[in-house]
């Protein structure tokens, strides 16, 4: 891509205000996509685009979300700083897999923060579950955006350029008191090797690892598999979906709505047919309570 078009694709971007990460993103996906063919993106159309995505499927093995990155680069760069809105219908979208979250359960939830023996990682991850926050917006988190008074946590700018905010229970308003008071940040709550910058989210996903592996725990324990217990675990409480909506900051219900998918309380509120059948589980029954077999 060239230097004139790159910087037009970035203006283009930041009138319309998408984020750092957005904008980086978008840029990166059509530099590849330039460099695959050797030539500027305003040289290529719908045959290049469609022999690119093949080969992102059949050589590169790109999930879903790298697919559909690709897709929304290339439709931008085409639709607005190109504006050859005819190429759009040929940069077909992938269809969206239904890939159910990793949820643990209080137990396991309890077990995997008993391993966690940093304070700071051990903040930083409970933060994350109380809250239900992202990486990214708890990494980002400044003292201004603990609200004490009305018991609020601010979430500023988060996924889709927006704020809002979520509880701020007691028990975490008394962590991190508790690690104020050790850590004493000074603006960022979780400052990573300099005070100025976050801690990283390769740093947290080795703590993750860590504890997962000293709990003993069969599940992949992420910090994003926490915000998923944090939602799982209000459904089964009986909260409201579209509270967990709004605590969650999704722009649509459907993508709350999966956590029904997972949640206990709506997965076993009916019975199995098997426990129907008086006769088998009368069968069952004698099979449990029966010796076991002696060679």
């Amino acid at each position: 891509m060239t230097t004139a078009l790159r910087q037009r694709m970035i203006d283009d971007m930041r009138v319309r205000n998408f984020s750092p990460h957005t904008q980086k993103t978008y840029l990166d996906h059509v530099a590849r996509f330039a460099r695959h063919f050797g030539k500027s993106p305003d040289l290529l159309g719908p045959e290049e685009i469609r022999t690119y995505q093949v080969y992102l499927i059949n050589h590169k093995k790109a999930s879903w979300s790298v697919l559909q990155q690709s897709v929304s680069a290339l439709r931008f760069l085409y639709r607005v700083t190109l504006r050859k809105e005819w190429i759009i219908p040929h940069i077909p979208g992938p269809k969206k897999p239904l890939i159910l979250p990793v949820v643990l359960s209080p137990d396991e939830v309890s077990r995997f923060f008993e391993k966690i023996s940093n304070l700071k990682h051990r903040t930083i991850l409970m933060t994350t579950y109380a809250a239900g926050l992202r990486v990214s917006e708890v990494t980002s988190l400044r003292l201004r955006d603990i609200d004490s008074q009305r018991m609020l946590i601010r979430v500023q700018q988060g996924k889709g350029r927006k704020d809002r905010y979520v509880m701020l229970s007691q028990n975490l308003l008394d962590l991190l008191r508790a690690y104020w008071k050790i850590a004493r940040p000074a603006d960022l709550l979780f400052p990573g090797r300099y005070p100025n910058r976050p801690i990283t989210r390769e740093a947290i996903n080795q703590v993750c690892l860590k504890a997962t592996k000293a709990a003993r725990l069969n599940k992949k324990v992420t910090a994003r598999a926490l915000r998923h217990c944090f939602a799982t675990h209000l459904l089964e409480a009986g909260a409201n979906i579209r509270v967990i909506q709004t605590l969650l900051g999704h722009r649509s219900l459907s993508t709350t709505a999966r956590y029904t998918h997972v949640s206990k309380a709506t997965l076993c509120s009916t019975a199995s047919p098997l426990d129907l059948l008086t006769k088998t589980v009368e069968e069952i029954q004698k099979l449990k309570n029966s010796e076991p077999v002696r060679s």
